[in-house]
């Protein structure tokens, strides 16, 4: 009896030990401006909180939303667009990873610092199942982004994110829905992924957001 309770003991350290090496344990908690690292012309525009999330106290990345997010004047209200309000090709944010990472696609992504700009993921035979949904947060290493009031063309924003993926295909965090109203907060989505819940501004009205910061997309 005593031995099965040693056992027994042995096991659920054992279950613990691993728990807490491989559990979950993702958080957002707020934080301060942007560094120096950030261009001075796109620093100007970001908010002065920024938001971390972390795994088990590991910092995984931090975001800084700009002050005011770009708004379309013709919002896109198509059934596969969550975030239609804001305008395509245009700078939504800065996002840094401080140790390498990847991407939605599985793309090695570089530690470093890169601009988030808002588009949609194309409707065409290469790109059908990559999600339910079709808002994307395009990445693109701040040295290469130094202009944030311009808003970019489909290729050029495309063209420009190569530079953070290393390949012919854009690195971006792909979007997704708001889910209760923690903020920021960070939840785990049906698809097995975490996403980051963030408030926004747009105007004269908050413009909540939401993106995966930890999964991959299946397919």
């Amino acid at each position: 009896m005593k031995l099965h309770r040693i056992v027994g003991l042995g096991v659920a350290i054992l279950l613990c030990a691993v728990t807490s090496v491989f559990g979950q344990d993702y958080k957002a908690e707020t934080i301060g401006a942007a560094p120096t690292d950030v261009p001075a012309a796109i620093q100007s525009t970001l908010d002065s909180q920024g938001v971390r999330v972390t795994n088990g106290g590991a910092t995984i990345c931090e975001v800084w939303l700009r002050k005011a997010l770009p708004t379309s004047a013709s919002p896109n209200s198509s059934s596969d667009v969550l975030y239609g309000a804001l305008s395509e090709g245009a700078l939504v944010g800065v996002v840094h990873f401080p140790n390498p990472t990847t991407d939605f696609r599985s793309q090695n992504i570089k530690a470093g610092f890169y601009t988030l700009r808002y588009g949609l993921i194309p409707q065409d035979g290469n790109h059908m199942g990559v999600n339910p949904t079709r808002d994307a947060f395009v990445m693109a290493p701040v040295a290469a982004d130094s202009d944030p009031s311009k808003v970019l063309k489909f290729e050029d924003l495309v063209k420009m994110s190569t530079q953070a993926s290393g390949t012919p295909h854009p690195g971006f965090l792909v979007g997704a829905a708001v889910s209760g109203s923690s903020f920021p907060s960070v939840s785990k989505d049906d698809a097995g992924n975490w996403d980051l819940q963030i408030k926004g501004h747009g105007g004269s009205s908050d413009l909540p957001l939401a993106f995966t910061v930890a999964g991959h997309w299946q397919g």
